[in-house]
């Protein structure tokens, strides 16, 4: 069995140290979708939803969760993103939401973008909640990432 890294001689949790590692560019592809009612979907792309321009809103907040991500999850590293984008696909019944992060860096981005494409997902369920409660998010996973000590890696299609 291969070291934890999140975890010390004793037992306990702890953040990796990065300090030695060598700054390389790094980018993660994460996306995930959420299924919605012929309505929801028709006044989402209408741009008529009750609160406002949902996919606006979301983009935004898919935004600003990145950058929060290391306060969000335990043991991740506050990183300095140099990058972040979020887009929307509309599916047949569903809206699928593909972030990418990247920076040059000691640590990876994968926690990033997944966490900027979940936060997008519920800021639309947010934003459409009055048309549909019945919506679900799924499938948030990573894409592809590159960079850093493993090299690239990307889901099997």
């Amino acid at each position: 069995m291969s070291k934890l890294t999140h975890i010390d001689e004793s037992g306990a949790a702890r953040m990796v140290d990065v300090g030695g590692k060598a700054a390389t560019a790094r980018r993660a592809v994460a996306s995930g979708r959420i299924t919605m009612s012929p309505d929801a979907l028709a006044a989402i792309r209408a741009g008529n939803a009750p609160k406002g321009d949902v996919l606006a809103t979301a983009r935004i907040a898919g935004i600003m969760a990145a950058k929060r991500t290391g306060e969000l999850i335990p043991l991740c590293h506050p990183l300095g993103l140099e990058a972040v984008t979020i887009d929307f696909d509309y599916e047949e019944d569903a809206i699928r939401a593909t972030a990418t992060a990247s920076l040059t860096g000691k640590t990876g981005v994968e926690m990033e973008a997944m966490t900027a494409a979940s936060i997008a997902l519920l800021t639309i369920y947010d934003m459409a909640k009055a048309i549909d409660k019945g919506m679900v998010i799924d499938a948030v996973r990573l894409i592809a990432k590159s960079g850093g000590k493993s090299g690239d890696w990307s889901a099997p299609v």
